[in-house]
C-alpha cells in the first residue's frame, strides 16, 4: 500500500485510530534531504504490509508540524497505540527507518 497523505482532516481517522503502527514523514517540496528519502518512505509503504505509512507536508500542515514539535525536516516519526515511540530527524538509510518500526 503506498503512503497515505495525512491532513489535518485525516489524522484522527488514519494516524491516532491505526490498528498498525504509523510512520509519519513530515516533509515538504523545497527540502533536499526529504527528496533524498522519499523513495525510501515509498518502498518501506509497498512492502511493509504490518505498518501504515503517512506523509505530512509541513508548508500544508503547520498544525501537525507544531503539534509533533518538527524543527527540522525530514522528522520521522513511528505512532502506535496514539503514542509517539520514536523519531529520526534527518536523511537516513532504510535501514535505520525499519528499525524504528520495530521498536
Amino acid at each position: 500500500m503506498s503512503a497515505v497523505t495525512i491532513t489535518k482532516e485525516n489524522f484522527e481517522k488514519e494516524v491516532m485510530k491505526s490498528d498498525k503502527p504509523v510512520l509519519l514523514d513530515f516533509w515538504a517540496e523545497w527540502c533536499g534531504p526529504c527528496r533524498m528519502i522519499a523513495p525510501l518512505v515509498e518502498e518501506i509503504a509497498n512492502e511493509t504490509p504490518t505498518a501504515k505509512v503517512g506523509k505530512v507536508n509541513v508548508d500544508e500542515q503547520p498544525e501537525l508540524a507544531s503539534a509533533f514539535r518538527v524543527m527540522s525536516i525530514p522528522t520521522l516519526a513511528v505512532i502506535k497505540g496514539g503514542q509517539v515511540v520514536s523519531t529520526m530527524v534527518g536523511a537516513r538509510p532504510k535501514a535505520d527507518i525499519l528499525k524504528m518500526l520495530e521498536a
